[in-house]
């Protein structure tokens, strides 16, 4: 298969050496909006461009708490294992971001934490690992349907990446983008969303967000960077999205060779989104697609 034949959504690649194989995961449901969710599937290549699959990443028991609406992996190893952080929701429930573990990169993963790692009383999704001096924390988006103007979140991890301590800390609110622009929804007369940060440490040490909202052209993906050079920021946004329309939610990975990969998903509809990917050169500004 070629990426055209895939349809997925919310693209995440991890590169596993061990077995010199590049592990694609996302929302691979077909319509992941509504109705009962299958689960994950995972596709594996050796060059980017020829792909096997799919094989279930993710399959749900039926005591398993959440039966729709399977969003967002992202598998990262830690520790020796694989952990894959994904999104969930239930009826009567509020929709967050839950661990799982495996031993392989593609799985199948299991539950590992008890439930949702994001707060129960909130609206979460699009949860991503981020590590910092050994310090495992749970960067995510608080969603727009709770307050309005969308979050991005962060709380410390257990080490076992089982828990949370101490309480989530605001990072920076979607209308802080320049490039960012609100949406009508009748609940808020302003709403601005946030999806699918995703942390990217720079060869020089800075730390990078990639995050995604809607701008002036439809949904479109931007840069954030820590002030700080840690997690806590102060975070600065770039004034122009990396991706200005019609795609979004992707993250940058390096291939066998180090070159560095961008991948998202476009066109920003179902069920014709398909992952994409792009050299991306750092510059001190943050992040640019290579010409």
């Amino acid at each position: 298969m070629r990426l055209d034949d895939i349809q997925i959504r919310d693209p995440f690649v991890l590169y596993d050496p061990d077995e010199g194989r590049y592990h694609l995961f996302g929302s691979t449901d077909e319509d992941i909006w509504k109705g009962p969710a299958t689960g994950f599937d995972t596709y594996w290549s050796t060059d980017l461009e020829k792909w096997h699959g799919p094989s279930p990443a993710f399959r749900p028991s039926p005591d398993f708490w959440s039966h729709t609406q399977y969003w967002a992996p992202e598998a990262h190893r830690y520790r020796g294992a694989f952990y894959l952080f994904a999104t969930f929701t239930a009826e009567g429930e509020r929709r967050g971001t839950q661990v799982l573990r495996a031993e392989r990169a593609a799985g199948p993963y299991e539950p590992w934490s008890p439930g949702p790692l994001t707060p129960r009383e909130w609206e979460c999704l699009d949860g991503t690992l981020h590590v910092e001096d050994g310090i495992p924390y749970l960067v995510f988006c608080h969603e727009w349907k709770d307050v309005g103007d969308g979050e991005v979140q962060a709380i410390r991890l257990t080490d076992d990446l089982r828990g949370t301590v101490g309480e989530p800390f605001l990072l920076f609110r979607a209308s802080e983008a320049p490039w960012a622009r609100s949406i009508e929804r009748p609940e808020f007369p302003r709403v601005y969303v946030t999806d699918g940060p995703s942390m990217h440490r720079t060869r020089d040490g800075r730390l990078l967000m990639l995050w995604s909202s809607f701008g002036d052209s439809g949904y479109a993906m931007g840069v954030a960077t820590s002030r700080s050079g840690g997690i806590a920021g102060p975070w600065t946004q770039a004034d122009e999205p990396i991706w200005p329309a019609d795609g979004g939610h992707g993250m940058v990975f390096a291939d066998a060779e180090g070159r560095l990969l961008l991948t998202l998903h476009t066109p920003n509809r179902t069920p014709d989104e398909r992952a994409r990917f792009f050299p991306v050169e750092e510059t001190p500004d943050g992040l640019r697609l290579a010409r």
